[in-house]
């Protein structure tokens, strides 16, 4: 089966901002109480996906949600109109407005677990919105994901938009961060590796949490009914240096893994798991090792939250990678001695998404893959595939309708509610939405 691995990247929102509610993510934290500039953000993150359209990889636009989130924030008891029912919560419950405030649905790495029909054993493509329970700005994503995938992959014959998972600790899910698809082609079957930090009734006594459990990992490959599954550890290091999902040190294409070598609990059980799982190839594992890049520069470089991709016409695979792996000189010499090897990654550009890194998020972080064969291609929504029209809509909407500058503060402010409800508005009519996606559309 002829197939190509496309992505999705999530579109950055006009609440895009520095607020640090992820504990365990040390970008956020740092950078906590800084102004953000969402313009910067959104204009950046469309440049990565123009990039990737360029190249000749599939690339789509999974749309913002809607934020603030009124309807959250009803729900705790807050009344009178919108205006009203924001100002009172920033007064009264100012960490509950802050998480109805946030943008962070744009790491569409978190957005689902996704089978593809290679893989699944009804032939069709499988998504599994991720529940985020672990953060209470997150577990808010999951619905209006649920609706952007429909909205992308509207055909039940070719596609299956499942539910979230219960929303309960046990099953927290945090989506493709922690999965990776090892394959000979993207057609082939392939290995589903599922890497988890915690067992669902384990005492978890680490500082910062450990956001996916081994059982939700285990549902997700049953309800999908996928074949090559291999579950793996998540590193108990790794987890207690920062890396709050997996693809802050792992990151997979075609037949090759490359990852830190703190990335698993058992890094040689893990390999071997692959192996017998593999079908049709053998699989190419690229480590580093701790002495060349310690896990506090893999973090703040990001290198193994860069893409790894197979551009056409290319033998060796590419990294893209965050501007800020540039810039780290551990990282750089990692880079420059995986092209000059003989090894599976031959190639790498760099990419500015600056924003998105200072909250915490990577190019991998900015976009879930799906691998689609041409038939299931077709079936996707054409509206909401990036091409040089569609960059150059979306730069002028982001460019009229984001703040160059936003602080804690302004999310309280009325008028960006207003401002981003009529950017969501015209959004729907570029991507051929409806009138009805967002819930003040409804409503």
């Amino acid at each position: 089966m002829i197939a190509v691995e496309a992505n999705a990247d999530g579109l950055i929102g006009p609440t895009h901002s520095y607020a640090g509610l992820s504990p365990g993510n040390l970008a956020s934290s740092l950078n906590r109480g800084e102004a953000s500039n969402p313009r910067a953000a959104v204009l950046q993150g469309l440049q990565k996906m123009r990039l990737l359209a360029d190249l000749g990889l599939p690339q789509f636009v999974l749309p913002p949600q809607e934020r603030p989130d009124i309807p959250f924030l009803r729900s705790l008891g807050f009344t009178g109109s919108d205006a009203a029912v924001l100002e009172s919560a920033w007064r009264n419950a100012p960490a509950f407005a802050a998480a109805a405030c946030s943008a962070s649905a744009m790491w569409a790495a978190n957005a689902a677990t996704v089978t593809p029909s290679a893989d699944a054993a009804d032939g069709r493509v499988h998504f599994t919105p991720a529940n985020l329970n672990t953060n209470l700005h997150r577990s808010l994503e999951y619905r209006q994901t649920q609706r952007s995938l429909q909205a992308l992959f509207p055909d039940p014959q070719r596609f299956a938009v499942h539910d979230a998972l219960p929303a309960v600790g046990h099953l927290a899910d945090e989506g493709a961060a922690n999965h990776v698809r090892l394959c000979a082609d993207h057609g082939a079957p392939g290995v589903n590796l599922m890497v988890w930090g915690r067992g669902a009734f384990e005492a978890w006594d680490g500082a910062f949490p450990a956001r996916q459990t081994r059982e939700a990992s285990e549902a997700i490959m049953r309800r999908h009914a996928a074949s090559g599954a291999v579950l793996a550890r998540q590193g108990r290091a790794a987890i207690a240096g920062g890396t709050f999902h997996n693809d802050v040190v792992c990151v997979g294409a075609l037949d090759t893994l490359f990852f830190h070598d703190l990335a698993f609990e058992d890094v040689d059980t893990t390999r071997d798991a692959i192996r017998r799982a593999a079908r049709g190839f053998e699989p190419i594992f690229v480590e580093v090792s701790s002495a060349d890049l310690p896990l506090g520069d893999a973090i703040t470089s990001y290198l193994f939250n860069s893409m790894l991709i197979q551009v056409p016409g290319e033998d060796r695979l590419s990294l893209i990678c965050p501007v800020e792996t540039q810039e780290n000189p551990r990282a750089a010499a990692v880079v420059e001695g995986l092209i000059a090897s003989n090894g599976p990654i031959g190639a790498v550009r760099y990419v500015d998404v600056r924003q998105s890194m200072r909250n915490g998020g990577g190019p991998a972080c900015l976009r879930l893959r799906v691998v689609l064969t041409g038939t299931e291609l077709a079936a996707a929504n054409p509206a909401m595939r990036m091409n040089a029209t569609l960059h150059d809509r979306l730069a002028d909407w982001g460019s009229r309708r984001y703040r160059d500058s936003l602080i804690a503060a302004d999310l309280a402010d009325p008028a960006l509610l207003v401002e981003t409800r009529e950017a969501l508005d015209e959004l729907t009519q570029i991507l051929d939405l409806g009138g009805d996606f967002y819930p003040f559309q409804r409503a």
